[in-house]
């Protein structure tokens, strides 16, 4: 790069660019030097000016009221003038002549590039949330990835002059170091995660890890924190307190594993139980109607044999029951009937059709009744209603005689005719 032809004014016109490959800021001087002085800062007017994709232009220059900078964003590739660059119009122009230099410094910043930053955290104690007496050393290492998106934020936190990326490395570093361990050793305890799994959360746990430090790196440096990858998380396996907390946890899970049988069990046994219990309940649920049928068929069965005894009418052929009886005995049947039907409707579930036809019976002025034709059928055949009977239904003008009402002549059973005479 030449300079200028007389030093006390200047260089030629240069070509002001950053050719750096790999670089966070980069300070141009017209000889390539690093010193800044007034010589190496003098930049003539009509100097070209090259910024590419990604990269920032810091114009830092001297006024009345301070310092001051100018920002210019690539890519550009302009002849410095007050017309293309009027940002720099108060230190471009008739103040110099159009010819003579002006005074500035210029730094390139890279926004583009990513940085990044291998790290290791020395063993230090790590406690199991459950084990608070045993201190697991742990290890970690890593990686941070950062790069610049609020540069005014970086160039006020940071000297651009005499900057060196490896020394901001190792700044970020430190801090990084300190930082990422206070968080780490509390994530057992405030992600309840156990000692013991805690290698195997190495994803989760650099999720925390970012969460918790992106902000501190973006306030204290200016830099945006844009991946960590924790590589490994080792813990120090033989190390007695390791190989302590291993054998307490394995016990645990062991006596975690029985209880979780026994109860198991004990429910299964239970269920089983209770099962088998609501199962018989169901067969005697089930089977209660028809045994309780069944008890009560046979105490009716009982009564009803027992009616037959009750006396025969006297209907002036000699002999009969007991005409009070013979009431009493059919209102019983009937009450059994009814009863009986009852309890075979209670089976079913489902009610018996209203009776089509039902019978009032009188016998020496003693009323009894309504029956139906099927309880009528009945005590036909056992005697206790013949067709000497009067009764009367519904809609009848009046008693009658059994034998002459139509809907009665099957009731009654048929009675062959005498055999014939030899």
């Amino acid at each position: 790069m030449g300079l200028f032809g007389n030093r006390e004014e200047g260089g030629l016109m240069d070509v002001i660019r950053c050719d750096e490959k790999e670089y966070l800021v980069h300070k141009w001087t017209p000889s390539g030097g690093a010193n800044s002085t007034k010589k190496e800062n003098s930049i003539r007017f009509g100097s070209s000016l090259r910024v590419k994709d990604g990269e920032l232009a810091v114009f830092v220059y001297q006024q009345k009221d301070g310092s001051m900078q100018d920002y210019i964003l690539g890519p550009i590739d302009e002849t410095i003038k007050t017309a293309n660059f009027p940002i720099l119009a108060n230190i471009v122009g008739s103040a110099f002549g159009g010819s003579s230099p002006f005074q500035a410094e210029i730094y390139f910043v890279n926004l583009s590039g990513n940085i990044q930053i291998k790290f290791g955290i020395p063993y230090f104690d790590m406690y199991d949330p459950r084990f608070g007496d045993l201190g697991i050393p742990c290890s970690v290492r890593g990686t941070l990835t950062f790069n610049l998106t609020d540069y005014k934020s970086f160039i006020k936190l940071n000297r651009l002059i005499n900057f060196e990326l490896d020394e901001f490395k190792s700044q970020i570093k430190d801090f990084f170091i300190r930082k990422a361990k206070s968080v780490i050793i509390n994530i057992p305890q405030d992600a309840n995660i156990p000692v013991m799994q805690i290698e195997r959360k190495i994803d989760e746990i650099s999720d925390m890890v970012q969460a918790k430090l992106k902000l501190a790196l973006e306030e204290d440096f200016g830099i945006n924190l844009k991946r960590l990858d924790l590589s490994v998380i080792e813990l120090d396996k033989e190390h007695p307190h390791y190989i302590q907390l291993k054998k307490s946890t394995a016990d645990q899970q062991t006596k975690f594993a029985v209880a979780s049988t026994d109860i198991g069990i004990e429910n299964l046994s239970e269920t089983t139980r209770i099962q088998r219990k609501e199962m018989e309940m169901g067969v005697e649920g089930r089977n209660f109607t028809v045994h309780q049928l069944n008890q009560q068929t046979d105490v009716l069965k009982t009564a009803a044999e027992n009616l037959g005894g009750m006396g025969n009418v006297n209907l002036g052929v000699g002999g009969g029951l007991n005409p009070i009886g013979l009431m009493t005995g059919m209102a019983i049947g009937g009450a059994m009937g009814n009863q009986m039907g009852g309890m075979m409707n209670n089976i079913n579930k489902t009610p018996p059709p209203p009776p089509a036809l039902a019978f009032h019976i009188s016998l020496n002025g003693q009323q009894s009744g309504p029956f139906d034709l099927e309880q009528l059928k009945q005590f036909a055949q056992n005697g206790q209603f013949t067709i000497n009977h009067h009764v009367w239904k519904d809609g009848m003008a009046g008693w009658e005689l059994a034998n002459t009402v139509q809907e009665l002549i099957n009731v009654f059973p048929s009675v062959p005719p005498p055999p014939p005479t030899i």
